[in-house]
C-alpha cells in the first residue's frame, strides 16, 4: 500500500486494474470494515482542510480590536494617571467583562455553525465486506469501491473499474464545459489530467450513467486537495447583513465621538475640570456606540440557524437567513415535497383491461383483480410481461428487516417492485435469470429508462417511463395475448386511460419492450426509442402531506405565492394542486410545451394566476425562475436532481432535498430540507423572519436607549445643570444593563403574527423610517423623565442622592424599554408579558445588579451612590414605566405603521 504522501506521485491512470487494486490493498468487493478502519488510521479523514479556523487566543484578541475598547483603555489609563484607582479598576473590569462576553458568544456561534456544516456533509455509497454501504464522505479511504450514480458527487480520486454510459462534469476542476465520457482502461503515463477518462476526481459531479471505481487518494492528497493547498482562503467573508450592521455601528460610533467632543467643549465652557470632562466624554462616546451589536448578531444568527436545523432546514449560506424574510414566491416540486412520496400502485391497465390492486404502503400484501367484476385469477401473459418490465428496468430495492418493509431508491420504482411481489414474483430470481447487460439511465429530459437483458434465443430491451414518451416509441401493443399493430384508435384508447388515471390524481408510468438479436451487446437510444411493443400502464397514488396543506395556507396568509412545478402529467398535477389549495379549480395547469411558447412576462403572469406547471424539464424550471425574478419577485426554488442545479443556484433561495436530492443539488442550494417536506420551507421562512425581527428588536432597543442616554447628558449640560451621572455610572448603564437585555431580545420567541405580515422588502435595512420615528419619540421620554427627577431631587435633597435617583431612573427606563422593544406593532399584553423567559431573567438579573450598586457597600464606594427609600422607588418606577405606556399608546394609534387586517382581526 502506498504511503499517503506519495499517493499522487503514482500514475494510477497508467497501471492495470489488478496493479491498482494491489497497491491500495483491496479487491473487487472493496475493503472489509477492519481494513477500512486501518486505512482511516493511516490516511486520515477524507476532508479538505478548511481555511484556518480562528484560534481561541486570536478570538479573544479580536474582542479587543474595537473603538469601544480603545476608548475604555484610554479612560482607564487617564484614571490611573490622576490616581482615580477605583475608576480605573471598574473600567478595567468592564473591558475584561466585555471581552469575555464577546469571546463566549462568538465561540458559541462558531461551534454552532461548525455543527451545522457537519450535518450538511456529503455521503458516498461504497462496498464494504461486499455489501453496499452509505457512509459519510469523510470516512471514504483508499481501497474503497465507490458506487457512482447519476447526481452523485464523487467523494475521492478513484480509478474506474466499470462504466455504464458514465459521464462526469469536471468543469470545476478542468474548466471543460461539457461532461466527460468515462470508461475503464489504461492510458499512457504522460496523459494530461483532462484526458484521463479512466479516472474520476473529488468534487466532480456524475451527470449521467453509473459506474464503479476504486479510491486511490483522499483528502488533501487528491488533485483538488493539491489545488486547495496552493489557494488557501484566509479571511472569512461577512454576510451582507453583518456588513450593513457594521456600517450602522461605525456611523453611530463616529457620531458618538463627535458628540462627545462637542460635550467636552461645552463642559469646559461650563467650568468643569478637563480630566473630569475627558472621562465623561469617553463615557458619552461609549453610550453612543452599540458595542453589544456584533456579538448579538453572531449569537442571534447562530441560534436561529440551529432552530432551523431542529425544524429540518439546514442553512448552508448565512445570507440566506436574511433573504428568507423577503421571499414572495415558493416554486416547489410536487413529489415528496407537497406529497408524501409513498407511492402505492392502485390500478394497472394491460391488454384493454383495468386491474385494481389492494394493499397500502411498501408491504407486499394485497391482491390484483380485474375491475370488470371477475375474481382474482392466474396472471395473464400481458400482465406478467408488464410486471417483468417493471421488475428488471428498475434500480430500487425492496428491503425487509426488523423495522418492516421499506424502499431503497426511487419510490416510484419501489411501488412497481411491491406490486410485482404482490403478484408472486421472485424478483431476485428473475434478476439472476435475466441479468442486466446494459442500461440507459432515466433523465428528466428523456423521461424514460431502458435496460437490456438476455432471453432465450434473443436479447430484450425493457423500457419504462412517461406514457406520452413511451407511446411515441411503440409500433405494436399486447392485446388478447397477441402482439398487434398500435394503430391510431388503439393509441387514442391508451391516451384516454392515461388521462382517466391522471384525473384521479394517479401518477402514471408506462412499460414497453423490444426483442433484439441475442448477440446485441450495446444499447443506445435509437434502439430504445423505436419499434417497441406497448405492454401497459401502472397507476399509483402519492397522497398530499396534511402538513403541506396547512403550510400552503400559512404561506398565502404571509403574502407568499406558491407555485407547483412537476414532471407529472398535467391532469395529475392539477388534481393534487386543487387538493392542497394551490389551484382554485381542476384542470388548470401549464404544460412544458406551453412554457416554450410563452414570453417571460406571460410566464410570470401564469405563475401568479394558474400556479401549476406540469411535464416540466429543468430548462423550463430555470425559465420560470428567470421570469419571476425579472418581475421583481424573491423566489425560493426547490430541486433534487443534477439538472436542477442551475435553477437552485440562480434562485434567491435554492432549496435542495436532503433525502432524495443529489449531492450536486445540495452543493448548489442555500438550504437543505432533511425531511423533503414543503412545510419545512414555510417553517424556514418563518424562522428567517423571526431572526430578522430579533435583530431589529436588538437594534431598536440599543439605539433608543443609547440615544436616550446621550439626550439626557446633552440636555443637562445645555441647561447648565450638574452632571446627573458619573462616567462610571454611564459605563454601568451601557455595558451591564444593556448587556443583560440584548441577548435575550435576540432570542425572542416567534410571535403569532410572524406569518401574517407581508414579505419584507428585499435589501431593506434595519434602520427604517419606523425605527427612526420610534427612537425620536421615545428617547426624549428617557431624557425628560431622568432629568425631571434629578432636578426635583436636587431641590429637596443632596446632590449625591439626586445623582443616585437619576442613575437608577435611567437604568429603570432600560428595563421597561426592553419589554416594549419586543414588538414594533403588537401590544406587550398581546404577545404575553412572560413569554420570553430569558428576557425576564435578564431584567431580573439587571435589577439585582442595580440593587447591589445602590445598597451594597462596594457598590456605594464604586458608584458614589446612597441608599434609596421606598418613596424614591415610588417616583422612579412610575416615571420609568412611562416609556412602556407611551409606546403602547403609539402602537395602538398606528404611529409605527399599521398591521395588515389579517393581524388586527386575530
Amino acid at each position: 500500500m502506498p504511503d499517503d504522501r506519495e499517493s499522487q506521485k503514482i500514475p494510477w491512470h497508467a497501471l492495470s486494474e489488478e496493479e491498482v487494486l494491489r497497491r491500495v490493498g483491496a479487491d473487487q468487493n472493496g475493503l472489509t470494515e477492519e481494513q477500512a478502519r486501518e486505512h482511516l488510521d493511516k490516511y486520515g479523514e477524507n476532508i479538505l482542510e478548511e481555511e484556518n479556523g480562528i484560534s481561541p487566543v486570536r478570538m479573544m484578541l479580536k474582542q479587543l480590536r474595537s473603538p469601544l475598547i480603545y476608548l475604555l483603555v484610554g479612560a482607564a489609563f487617564i484614571s490611573l494617571l490622576i490616581e482615580h484607582y477605583i475608576d480605573a479598576s471598574v473600567i478595567a473590569g468592564v473591558v475584561v467583562l466585555n471581552t469575555i462576553m464577546g469571546f463566549v458568544q462568538e465561540w458559541r456561534a462558531e461551534r454552532a455553525l461548525a455543527a451545522l456544516r457537519q450535518m450538511a456533509a456529503p455521503r458516498a455509497m461504497v462496498l464494504r465486506d461486499g455489501q453496499e454501504r452509505l457512509i459519510a464522505a469523510s470516512l471514504v479511504v483508499p481501497g474503497d469501491i465507490l458506487l457512482l450514480e447519476t447526481g452523485d458527487r464523487v467523494a475521492a480520486d478513484a480509478r474506474l473499474l466499470k462504466s455504464d454510459d458514465l459521464e462526469v462534469d469536471e468543469s470545476a476542476l478542468t474548466g471543460e464545459s461539457q461532461p466527460v465520457f468515462k470508461q475503464p482502461g489504461r492510458h499512457p503515463e504522460s496523459q494530461a489530467l483532462i484526458d484521463r477518462t479512466n479516472m474520476v476526481w473529488t468534487s466532480t459531479s456524475v451527470t449521467a450513467g453509473r459506474g464503479r471505481a476504486v479510491v486511490v487518494a483522499t483528502g488533501m492528497d487528491t488533485v483538488i486537495g493539491e489545488i486547495a493547498t496552493e489557494v488557501r482562503q484566509t479571511e472569512r467573508e461577512e454576510t451582507p447583513l453583518q456588513r450593513r450592521m457594521g456600517r450602522l455601528g461605525t456611523i453611530l460610533g463616529i457620531g458618538g465621538i463627535l458628540l462627545a467632543s462637542g460635550l467636552f467643549g461645552l463642559g469646559i465652557l461650563q467650568g468643569y475640570e478637563i480630566i473630569e470632562m475627558v472621562l465623561f466624554s469617553v463615557a458619552v462616546a461609549v453610550s453612543a456606540i452599540p458595542e453589544g451589536l456584533p456579538a448579538v448578531i453572531s449569537v442571534t444568527l447562530a441560534l436561529g440557524v440551529q432552530r432551523m436545523a431542529r425544524r429540518n432546514a439546514i442553512i448552508r449560506r448565512l445570507p440566506a437567513v436574511e433573504t428568507l424574510g423577503s421571499t414572495t414566491v415558493i416554486c416547489s416540486d410536487k413529489t415528496g415535497t407537497i406529497t408524501k412520496n409513498e407511492m402505492t400502485i392502485t390500478r394497472m391497465w394491460v391488454g384493454r383491461r383495468t386491474y385494481t390492486v389492494t394493499g397500502q404502503g411498501y408491504e407486499p400484501e394485497g391482491e390484483i383483480y380485474p375491475e370488470d367484476g371477475a375474481l382474482p385469477h392466474e396472471l395473464s401473459d400481458e400482465l406478467r410481461t408488464l410486471l417483468t418490465i417493471g421488475s428488471l428496468a428498475n434500480n430500487a430495492r425492496l428491503i425487509h428487516n426488523e423495522k418492516g418493509w421499506w424502499i431503497e431508491g426511487d419510490p416510484t420504482e419501489g411501488a412497481i417492485l411491491v406490486v410485482a411481489r404482490k403478484a408472486g414474483f421472485n424478483i431476485d430470481q428473475l434478476k439472476r435469470q435475466q441479468p442486466r447487460k446494459a442500461e440507459i439511465p432515466f433523465t428528466s429530459e428523456q423521461k424514460y429508462m431502458a435496460t437490456m437483458h438476455p432471453a432465450p434465443d434473443r436479447s430484450v430491451v425493457y423500457v419504462k417511463g412517461a406514457p406520452e414518451r413511451v407511446i411515441d416509441f411503440c409500433t405494436h401493443m399486447l392485446e388478447d395475448g397477441k402482439r398487434v399493430e398500435l394503430d391510431e384508435s388503439r393509441r387514442q384508447i391508451i391516451k384516454e386511460v392515461n388521462t382517466s388515471f391522471a384525473r384521479q390524481a394517479l401518477r402514471v408510468v408506462a412499460g414497453a419492450y423490444r426483442d433484439l438479436p441475442a448477440d446485441t451487446e450495446k444499447l443506445d437510444r435509437s434502439l430504445a426509442q423505436s419499434e417497441l411493443t406497448f405492454a401497459g400502464l401502472w397507476g399509483m397514488v402519492d397522497p398530499p402531506r396534511p402538513e403541506a396543506i396547512k403550510a400552503i395556507n400559512d404561506a398565502r396568509g404571509a403574502g407568499i405565492h406558491v407555485v407547483m412545478i412537476t414532471g407529472d402529467h398535467a391532469v395529475t398535477a392539477s388534481a393534487i394542486a386543487e387538493k392542497v389549495g394551490i389551484s382554485r379549480g381542476a384542470g388548470q395547469a401549464i404544460s412544458g410545451s406551453q412554457i416554450e411558447e410563452m414570453s417571460k412576462e406571460e410566464l410570470a403572469d401564469q405563475a401568479m394566476t394558474v400556479g401549476v406547471f406540469a411535464r416540466v424539464s429543468p430548462a423550463h424550471k430555470l425559465k420560470i425562475l428567470e421570469a419571476l425574478k425579472e418581475k421583481g419577485h424573491i423566489v425560493a426554488m426547490t430541486g433534487d436532481g443534477v439538472n436542477d442545479a442551475p435553477a437552485l443556484k440562480g434562485a434567491d433561495i435554492g432549496v435542495a432535498m436532503g433525502k432524495t436530492g443529489t449531492e450536486v443539488a445540495k452543493e448548489a442550494a442555500d438550504m437543505i430540507l432533511t425531511d423533503d417536506n414543503f412545510a419545512t420551507i414555510v417553517n424556514a421562512i418563518e424562522e428567517g423572519r423571526v431572526i430578522f425581527s430579533n435583530l431589529y428588536r436588538v437594534v431598536a432597543y440599543l439605539i433608543t436607549t443609547n440615544i436616550g442616554e446621550v439626550f439626557t447628558l446633552t440636555a443637562a449640560l445645555m441647561l447648565g445643570m450638574p452632571l446627573p451621572l458619573t462616567a462610571i455610572m454611564i459605563l454601568w448603564v451601557n455595558l451591564v444593563t444593556d448587556g443583560a437585555c440584548t441577548v435575550p431580545l435576540g432570542v425572542e420567541p416567534k410571535h403569532w403574527d410572524v406569518l401574517k405580515q407581508p414579505p419584507r422588502a428585499p435589501g431593506s435595512g434595519i434602520l427604517d423610517r419606523f425605527l427612526v420615528r420610534r427612537l425620536l419619540l421615545l428617547s426624549p421620554v428617557m431624557a425628560v423623565g431622568t432629568l425631571g427627577l434629578f432636578a426635583y431631587e436636587l431641590q429637596i435633597g443632596s446632590f449625591q442622592h439626586a445623582q443616585t435617583v437619576a442613575f437608577t431612573t435611567l437604568v429603570s427606563f432600560e428595563w421597561f424599554r426592553a419589554l416594549s422593544a419586543r414588538s414594533s406593532y403588537l401590544s406587550l399584553f398581546s404577545i404575553g408579558i412572560l413569554s420570553n423567559r430569558w428576557l425576564i431573567a435578564g431584567i431580573s438579573g439587571a435589577i439585582l445588579l442595580q440593587l447591589g450598586a445602590v445598597y451594597s457597600g462596594p457598590g456605594q464606594v464604586i458608584f458614589s451612590t446612597v441608599p434609596l427609600s421606598l418613596t424614591d422607588w415610588a417616583l422612579i418606577i412610575p416615571v420609568a414605566s412611562s416609556i412602556l405606556i407611551f409606546d403602547e399608546i403609539l402602537k395602538r394609534l398606528g404611529v409605527y405603521g399599521r398591521l395588515p387586517v389579517s393581524v388586527t382581526k386575530r
